[in-house]
């Protein structure tokens, strides 16, 4: 059996699994971006397929660098979403040497960071890459509502999708870990093609709303907005001129933040 992450050594199979025809995820950053009154100069803080910085940069003329971690995801971005400046770089320690005026931070990118000292660490890397009264933009997975729902242990989940002829199954179970605050997923990807079975093991940072608004004033961040809803992955999904909302209890958040303390060098780890 392989191990790995499926999705993102292969990311024209990651488009397919979750796919945004209408760009959603792209229109409502700009949205927020255009409504807080944001800058040309936007930094996409793990860009994925970069299929959202290419959709920002050519569609709403913003100057776009998209940053991430998997060369897998960089190649296909310049490959298949060119515009975009795509650079390697790590969320917790990237020195770009240039600032922007909105860091975006899109599907639960900031979960990946586990422990408080790589989230005070991202969040120093966008504070440092920010222009003074620039904005951080994030849309991410909800964890208060995340241990709440007990439904999601019920698992294993099955799914499924066919591409090229191929069909690509999925069996997920996910497991919490309470001591350190982590949404856990093991997952085995199987083939009607005959290719060996594929094993991930991820998980996501369970960040409850109080806890991540105290880290991110720590970092200086004075924050605009914080709800569940509407988004680009919530249910009813978000469509052009809907307001935020107000409450925060469902499974997204989508955050808006203003830089206003110039950045230190000093610690900010709670």
């Amino acid at each position: 059996m392989s191990s790995g992450n499926l999705l993102t050594d292969q990311p024209e199979l990651y488009e397919e699994r979750f796919p945004d025809p209408e760009r959603l995820a792209a229109r409502w950053a700009e949205s927020v971006l255009r409504r807080y009154g944001a800058g040309p100069r936007v930094l996409d803080l793990g860009c994925g397929t970069g299929r959202d910085a290419a959709w920002l940069h050519h569609h709403a003329g913003r100057h776009v660098t998209g940053a991430d971690t998997a060369p897998t995801m960089l190649a296909h971005a310049r490959r298949h979403h060119p515009g975009p400046d795509y650079v390697h770089a790590d969320m917790r320690d990237a020195d770009l040497g240039r600032t922007f005026d909105a860091v975006l931070c899109l599907d639960s990118a900031l979960l990946h960071c586990h422990t408080n000292a790589d989230l005070a660490a991202c969040l120093a890397v966008c504070a440092r890459h920010l222009a003074p009264g620039g904005l951080l933009v994030a849309e991410m997975r909800n964890g208060a509502f995340l241990l709440g729902d007990g439904s999601l242990l019920d698992g294993p989940v099955t799914a499924a999708f066919r591409r090229r002829g191929t069909t690509h199954t999925s069996r997920t179970t996910l497991s919490l870990d309470h001591g350190a605050q982590l949404l856990r997923r093991h997952r085995v990807w199987t083939t009607d093609d005959g290719s060996p079975p594929y094993e991930e093991r991820t998980a996501w940072r369970l960040l409850l709303p109080q806890e991540l608004r105290y880290f991110l004033a720590v970092a200086g961040f004075d924050v605009l907005a914080l709800y569940d809803g509407p988004g680009p992955r919530t249910e009813p999904p978000w469509s052009e001129g809907d307001p935020p909302g107000t409450a925060a209890g469902a499974d997204r958040l989508h955050l808006v933040a203003r830089l206003t303390t110039p950045h230190s060098n000093g610690d900010t780890t709670p």
